[in-house]
């Protein structure tokens, strides 16, 4: 807000053309708003030249929601939430049952907007025009392109990189001009340059090193770009260390700044290992986990087998796997408020996760006592809530590494630039599909979401890496699939989590075969009916579905 307070008012035609302000020390909004990394929103008034300036960080991290002015209702309106009721409602003429217009709404696209209002045009009136601005910031926008340098691997690739038989050549010895022997060159289905960048590579290639050490370098770019990003979004600051664990009656207990997202898969993995290596410890992490089905749902049987293994690679950590089970057909006046939370969004699919990312939020559960009977079972558990302010979300592991079934699918079809024009819609589509829905619903628990796979660093710097360090979908599931990902689980000693197959919240907490049963009579009736992609109403109180065109998952 200070930085803001001094930039300049100059009119709009002066920030396109350049104004002077800069010799005073100003800068316009814009500029200012492009500098911003990390995740954004803002609705800010600058009353210096009766503008409003309005956005949201350039990957949707933070949620913005609009209503343009239409010919049946002239008003603008932003908000970062959906009102509880209805702003607008169909009226009975027009449908019958007044059902709620959930098409009121829509996600903000990313970007900066300004609103200049002029002066009083019509009786209660403001008439004034809204404008995107461009992002001013060069590295920002290429990063919006998300352009890979090396895309296509035309020559050759090695076999114990991981690529299937038919695919891999071989290992030759290069020579120098004089004949005699220099590098362990690699012939490379790539560009010349890229193939000068392997063989160059210290630590890789080199006289007398293994194949299988090439694959150590990308891996170590990508887990020092996480490290960065979860240090970044794990720093305790004074505020929060001075009240943090104190109860009202000021006795200090347990000190829990930071949570998990935890399904025990390979993204929450990591980042519960590499939080572990950010904070002192004297800190607990909770890990949140929610189930539909008990201790028989996936993820509650992958969570805590995960927690075993952070247990052995960090003992000296208190770990809180806090186990969240619910009822679907309990959470009817959930479910309505969740609606509300989600909303542009309008699928099954997107009900099912919000109401799973809402209930996981909260933080409302039970953790083990770590007692249990002679057959390893898990016998007493007591009642936890979470504290903890900031949540770690693993939200575009999957979009940037290759982690959904489609992309498999792309692969096959269209090969490695098939795989990257996919991948490329996904991360420019997140913020419409996820990012905004997903902190609505965590933003209202009362924490705040923090992605550290969608940090501008990390996102650039598996840009950098060719395609094929990063996926190798010739592989089986659980192993070509995210294989940069799985790598740098290696790395931090993550054995068995570096071979997780990928597992969607909404299958994996079983609340997706709950909503099933629930709103379409079985699984079986639910995927003829495509489940996933029917549109939701909600009129008279009663469950009304109406497919959409399908959204593939």
């Amino acid at each position: 807000m200070h930085a803001l307070a001094k930039c300049c008012s100059c009119n709009w035609d002066e920030h396109e053309t350049g104004c002077h302000c800069f010799e005073k020390g100003k800068i316009s909004v814009t500029k200012l708003l492009s500098t911003i990394r990390g995740p954004w929103a803002t609705i800010y008034w600058q009353d210096s030249s009766k503008t409003l300036w309005f956005g949201r960080d350039a990957l949707g991290r933070r949620s913005l929601l609009v209503h343009w002015p239409t010919l049946d209702d002239p008003r603008l309106l932003l908000s970062s939430v959906s009102p509880l009721s209805p702003i607008k409602i169909i009226s009975d003429s027009e449908v019958g049952d007044g059902i709620p217009d959930h098409d009121f709404w829509e996600e903000l696209s990313c970007g900066i907007y300004s609103l200049k209002l002029d002066k009083l045009k019509l009786v209660g009136c403001l008439v004034g025009e809204v404008r995107r601005h461009d992002w001013i910031d060069p590295e920002l926008n290429e990063l919006i392109k998300w352009e890979r340098t090396y895309v296509e691997c035309k020559s050759y690739e090695i076999n114990s990189l991981g690529v299937s038989d038919e695919r891999a050549h071989h290992i030759t010895k290069s020579t120098s001009a004089n004949g005699t022997s220099s590098k362990l060159g690699v012939q490379m289905n790539c560009t010349a340059e890229h193939a000068k960048l392997c063989a160059d590579s210290p630590g890789s290639l080199l006289n007398g090193a293994t194949v299988h050490q090439a694959t150590s370098l990308p891996a170590h770019r990508v887990l020092d770009a996480l490290r960065e990003s979860v240090a970044r979004r794990s720093i305790i600051n004074p505020i929060l260390q001075a009240t943090m664990g104190k109860s009202e009656t000021g006795v200090r207990g347990k000190m829990v700044p930071v949570a998990v997202l935890f399904s025990g898969g390979l993204d929450s993995m990591i980042l519960a290992a590499l939080l572990d290596k950010c904070l002192e410890p004297c800190y607990e992490v909770d890990l949140l986990n929610v189930s539909f089905d008990e201790q028989f749902a996936p993820d509650r049987i992958s969570a805590r087998a995960g927690v075993k293994e952070l247990q052995r690679i960090s003992p000296l950590r208190r770990w809180n796997l806090v186990e969240i089970d619910a009822d679907l057909s309990n959470l009817t006046s959930e479910t309505e408020h969740v609606m509300s939370l989600i909303n542009p969004s309008k699928t099954y699919m997107d009900l099912n996760i919000g109401i799973a990312l809402w209930l996981a939020a909260g933080g409302d559960g039970w953790v083990d006592t770590g007692i249990s009977n002679n057959f390893g079972q898990y016998c007493q558990r007591l009642k936890y809530k979470s504290d903890a302010k900031i949540l770690l979300v693993g939200s575009g592991a999957d979009e940037q590494c290759a982690g959904y079934s489609r992309h498999r699918t792309k692969y096959r079809m269209g090969g490695w630039l098939g795989l990257h024009e996919e991948m490329k819609l996904d991360m420019q589509r997140i913020w419409k599909r996820n990012l905004g829905r997903d902190d609505r619903c965590i933003s209202d628990t009362g924490k705040e979401a923090r992605f550290p796979f969608l940090d501008e660093d990390v996102i650039r710097t598996l840009l950098e890496i060719p395609l094929w360090e990063v996926a190798n979908l010739d592989q089986p599931v659980g192993r070509g699939d995210k294989k940069i990902l799985r790598e740098v689980a290696q790395l931090l000693g993550l054995k068995e989590a570096s071979c997780l197959p990928k597992r969607a919240i909404q299958f994996g907490s079983r609340i997706a075969r709950e909503s099933n049963r629930k709103n379409f009579g079985s699984n079986r009736a639910a995927n003829q009916a495509s489940a996933g992609s029917v549109r939701i109403h909600m009129p008279t109180n009663t469950n009304v579905a109406e497919p959409i065109s399908p959204v593939s998952q």
